[in-house]
């Protein structure tokens, strides 16, 4: 076996695991996305009156402050939900090898997730930075900066510069 198909099968693996790293964690905030909705039920029933209030003036408005739940929960639910469908999206361009930019920005995102976001996202920058396999997503011809190569009127021989 040679090191080029050695380094293709490590590649695969590779690529395996970490879309079934991103599979996991999108199911992790798609569970999560449902948890501040308990927020938006709470907000809800603050705001349609669902609590008597005594009529004192002090007393803070109970629509108010079920307004302020709602919109707390709704923006972590959606917080969560649009992080879910990032990462499941990651996950199904790994597997084609396909669009290895949002590969990178779901990778960035998944690190505000500590601990384990943050191991998935180093993982896959570390991957997805391999010109092997950058090359199978088409992109290695593209980020990789071409060679230089001095032109001679730039830069004189050394004998010139004597």
């Amino acid at each position: 076996m040679t090191d080029q198909e050695r380094q293709q099968i490590l590649d695969e693996e590779h690529l395996r695991l970490l879309r079934i790293g991103y599979l996991v964690a999108g199911g992790i905030d798609a569970v999560l996305a449902l948890f501040p909705l308990i927020y938006v039920a709470m907000g809800l029933f603050f705001a349609l009156g669902g609590l008597p209030t005594t009529g004192s003036p002090n007393e803070p408005n109970p629509a108010f402050i079920g307004a302020f739940f709602v919109l707390f929960g709704g923006a972590m639910s959606l917080f969560f939900a649009i992080g879910a469908g990032f990462k499941f999206a990651a996950s199904r361009a790994i597997g084609r090898r396909r669009s290895w930019a949002l590969c990178l920005v779901a990778a960035a995102v998944s690190c505000i997730s500590i601990p384990w976001g943050t191991v998935l996202g180093v993982f896959t920058f570390m991957v997805l930075g391999r010109a092997s396999v950058m090359a199978q997503f088409g992109s290695g011809e593209v980020m990789l900066p071409p060679p230089v190569t001095p032109n001679s009127d730039e830069f004189p021989s050394d004998e010139v510069a004597r």
